[in-house]
Formats: C-alpha cells, structure tokens, sequence
C-alpha cells in the first residue's frame, strides 16, 4: 500500500472547486443565520450558551477517542477559564486541561497556528497521562505509527504516518501551508476546503503519539473559525459521532491520494451537519433559559433535579420520554412521591404527557401551546 505521503505530489493536495462552490456558500449562509441567532442574546445568555458548547464539544471530542470525561466538572473548570463564578468542586487533571485547550482554542482561533500552539494543546490533551514518552513534543519513537484494527494476530492497517524522523519538517511544512492558506495569508482559500484539507493533512502527518484525532479536529475548527473571523461553536465532533463509521471510511480513503475532492464533499457535509446542530442547540438553550425564567423558584428539590437531568440530555432528550420510574431512579424517592411530583408539574404546566398506565412518557414543556392539553 502506497500512502498519500509517500507519492510524488505530496502534499500538494488537488480538489475541485466547481463542485465544492455550492457547499461554501451555504456554509456562509448557515453561518450567518447562526450568528444572527446569537446576535439576540443577553450576555449572560451567550455565556451560558458558549460553555455549553465548549464543554458539550469537549465531552464529544473525548468520547471519539474513547476517553469519558465529568460534563459538571468540565464546565466549572470552562468557567473558571473564562473568569465566571464556579461552585469550586475539584476537578480531573484531565478534565482540566480538555478545558484549557478548548478555552485557548476559543479565545487565540484569529492568531498563527505554531508549533508552541500544537505543543500545549498535546500537553493540556494528555494532562495526568504517564504512559506517554513525549508530552507537549513529536513523537520520537522508531516504531511505525499505524492505524490498526482487529486482533493482534491478524490486524488489519487503516493508515501508516511518516516515520518520527520525518514529523519535524513535516509539521514545519503543515504549519506554514496552514498559515499561508489564512484569509490574509498569500495563498487563501475558502473555509471549507482549507478546515478539510487541514484535517486531512494533519492527521495524515499524525505527529504525537496521542491525540491526534482531538488535535486535528480543533485544526478545523481553528481554520473555519479564522475563515469567518470569529469563533465557530460549531458542533464538529458531534457531526463526526454521528457520522460513525462512514467518518474513518472517507479518512482511509483519502489518506491514499492527493485528489481529495471526494473527502471534501464528505467533510464538508458534516460541517453542514455540525452548524445546523449548533441551531438547534442555540434554540434549545434559549429555550431552556425561558423554561427557567417562568419557573424560577417553582420546583421543589426533587423535581429540580430531574429537570435539570432532562436538560443534559440535551435537545434530543431522553429516548421515548421520561417515565415514572426513570423519574423514581432519578429522584431517589418512593413511587407515591413521584406520582405527586409529576402531577404537580403537570399542573403547573411545567411538562406534558403522552400514552397511560405504564406507557406514560413525560416532556419538559420547552414550547407551549394554548390549545395543548396537559
């Protein structure tokens, strides 16, 4: 098998334009809609909407890799990385650096990538790791670095890197293409086509000994943002979840030529994906801020809490609805409490149901309609 690296035209990626015109402009339009949606919002209300991306982003970036992170614990240390109130609980080292870096990913997305830039996201990545001979550096080792799958008598190799002796210049060449391709660098070119060559490009090189995945998809939003001239919030790494298997299937593929039309239509579908999310997420949150200011002081200590757990499962809620026993685990109280607290939410009008008996499913009324029977 011959890698993209390992051809002659390496790296100088081919695509065409004419096709991916269609896809940049509706890029732009979706950007503005978003943007004007958050334009409306009272301060507080953008904060409260960026930590919940930034962290909603964190958790999902993390989970592709395989690593689960305190969505409570990411956020409070978010806030204290922007200078906002925090309820002081302790937090991971890990935790604590995923939301460094998405914080400085944030707050620096308009300056020059470098290699510092690269060296301390890895450092705040891999915070508390010991299994790691570089941390905050390129990888060293002389073991080629793969991509493998299946079992360790028969695997089967998705990509090869160039070999450590190679990163260095690799990445010296990465990072000026990276730079040059800015808005106001010599040789620019569109957002989507340089966020997902970037991605491509970078992961191809796959410089540290982990993270690459996590490092690589903030590439891209670093690309899109500066292409926009201001922080995306772009719900990246949910898109990429989502798209599963399809999301590596596309990699692979690309990662064995330099024409990467195909893995451009396929990145920029998922971005497609990924702002229109972040609508529905900015909706949902105005929502939930609205929800909150109608029943301030309303919910006793039970029902708080199974409220507030109903909103982390975010837009989407929870599968089915909420059921009287998930309501029961949730609270921790007897049945006959539960049954007077769900009767008096939906007195106050606070959730509405669906089905009887044992099919009873309940929903947090984030839209209410007059003519709506509760």
């Amino acid at each position: 098998m011959t890698w993209n690296w390992q051809q002659a035209d390496w790296p100088r990626f081919r695509y065409n334009i004419e096709t991916l015109s269609p896809l940049e402009n509706r890029f732009l339009r979706q950007s503005g809609e978003l943007y004007g949606a958050v334009k409306h919002l009272a301060l507080n209300e953008k904060q409260v909407l960026t930590i919940d991306l930034i962290s909603d982003e964190a958790l999902k970036t993390a989970e592709i890799e395989g690593e689960y992170l305190n969505r409570d614990s990411l956020q409070s240390s978010i806030r204290r990385q922007f200078g906002l109130q925090t309820d002081h609980r302790r937090v991971s080292a890990a935790e604590q650096g995923h939301a460094e870096m998405m914080v400085n990913l944030y707050e620096t997305c308009g300056s020059p990538l470098t290699h510092d830039i690269l060296f301390a996201w890895h450092e705040d990545l891999t915070r508390g790791r010991r299994d790691l001979v570089e941390v905050g550096g390129y990888r060293t080792h002389s073991e080629p670095m793969q991509v493998v799958s299946g079992s360790i008598h028969e695997p089967v190799i998705h990509f090869e890197a160039p070999p450590s002796n190679r990163v260095k210049q690799e990445m010296d060449a990465f990072i000026r293409w990276f730079n040059a391709s800015a808005p106001d660098g010599n040789t620019p070119l569109p957002a989507l086509a340089r966020a997902g060559t970037a991605h491509l490009y970078f992961v191809s090189i796959h410089p540290f000994e982990d993270g690459n995945g996590r490092i690589g998809r903030a590439i891209a939003e670093k690309a899109l943002a500066q292409c926009l001239g201001q922080p995306t919030l772009i719900a990246l790494a949910f898109a990429i979840e989502h798209a599963g298997k399809a999301y590596y299937s596309a990699l692979e593929r690309a990662s064995r030529d330099n024409e990467i039309t195909a893995w451009l239509l396929f990145f920029a579908e998922t971005v497609m994906e990924a702002a229109s999310r972040t609508v529905s997420r900015i909706d949902f949150l105005i929502a939930k801020a609205k929800f909150y200011d109608r029943f301030r002081g309303a919910f006793n200590e039970r029902q708080a809490k199974v409220v507030s757990r109903m909103f982390q499962e975010g837009p989407d809620g929870f599968a089915g609805g909420l059921s009287a026993e998930k309501y029961i685990s949730i609270s921790r109280t007897s049945r006959a409490t539960a049954t007077r607290d769900l009767a008096e939410l939906l007195s106050m009008q606070a959730m509405s149901k669906t089905g009887q008996l044992k099919g009873t499913r309940y929903y947090l009324n984030l839209d209410r309609k007059p003519d709506e029977t509760y």
